[in-house]
């Protein structure tokens, strides 16, 4: 099997991408005196961290790739929801309609769904 260096690249740079706002939002926190707010959400960058890389499809060549999406779309919608819980998104204006942005973030469970690293 070739190296796949651009993909592994791939996976750790876009995961990482998806939860840099969630430290920066930490940061700022942080600098207003929020200490547990700030500590809980770099708490919650660890933790999918930590699944980005447990979870990584070379370490599971033969596990579907929506078992191995799954871990890290909880972190990533638990840290939507701890986001907004804790005044993250003051300014907007978020109705239950907005959810439906989300949708295309699902778009890789359908088209890589069944796929897994081997193939």
């Amino acid at each position: 099997m070739k190296d796949r260096t651009g993909e592994k690249v791939g996976w750790i740079g876009g995961w990482s991408g998806g939860f840099i706002w969630l430290l920066i939002l930490s940061g700022i926190w942080l600098i207003k005196g929020q200490l547990k707010t700030a500590l809980a959400g770099i708490t919650l960058v660890a933790a999918a961290a930590f699944c980005i890389f447990w979870f990584a499809p070379w370490k599971h060549p033969t596990t579907p790739y929506w078992k191995l999406l799954l871990p890290i779309y909880a972190a990533f919608f638990l840290s939507i929801c701890f986001a907004a819980l804790f005044g993250g998104f003051t300014g907007f204006t978020v109705d239950w309609w907005s959810l439906f942005w989300l949708f295309p973030l699902l778009i890789p469970l359908v088209t890589m769904g069944k796929r897994t690293w081997k193939q």
